[in-house]
């Protein structure tokens, strides 16, 4: 009977270095996991982008503008959906319209036909994928304030500027 207390002490014990020792394992094993996805995203970047081009045109609006020519930013803004978990990487774009390849045109067209963007790729289980969707008229940063109750940023990468 005097042994019992020791027992259930020894017990509680136990589970409290397990919580104070798991907790941090878990963490180290999600960021080492989150480097990972973030060199997998550099590694595809190339090939998500060309795949985003292609998708993003063949899905347009009949009465759209074709999209002439799309220029992604280097920075990258990593978001996690709250509710569903889903990792996102938001990479800011400028498009342009079938009129800014007219060498007619002049400079004040130009400007028009061009349009500032969130490219929007998604990480499902273990790679990266994009549908061609673009968040127009939003940079990363205010497609993320929009998206606010939604989105929480997990990372942001900024290209060295020369």
């Amino acid at each position: 009977m005097y042994g019992l207390p020791w027992i259930a002490l020894g017990t509680a014990a136990f589970w409290v270095a397990f919580v104070f020792v798991w907790r941090p394992m878990r963490a180290a094993r999600r960021e080492i996991r989150f480097a990972e996805t973030r060199r997998d995203f550099h590694a595809q970047r190339e090939r998500l982008e060309a795949k985003f081009i292609q998708l993003a045109s063949a899905n347009a609006q009949p009465n759209s503008p074709h999209w002439a020519d799309c220029d992604f930013d280097d920075d990258v803004a990593y978001v996690r959906n709250r509710s569903t978990g889903e990792l996102s990487a938001f990479v800011a774009v400028t498009v342009a319209s079938d009129d800014c390849k007219n060498a007619s045109i002049g400079v004040d067209s130009l400007i028009g036909n061009l349009h500032a963007g969130t490219a929007v790729f998604r990480f499902s289980r273990d790679h990266w994928e994009t549908d061609g969707r673009a968040l127009l008229n939003l940079s990363p940063a205010k497609a993320i304030d929009f998206y606010q109750n939604d989105l929480e940023v997990v990372y942001e990468e900024r290209a060295e500027r020369r």
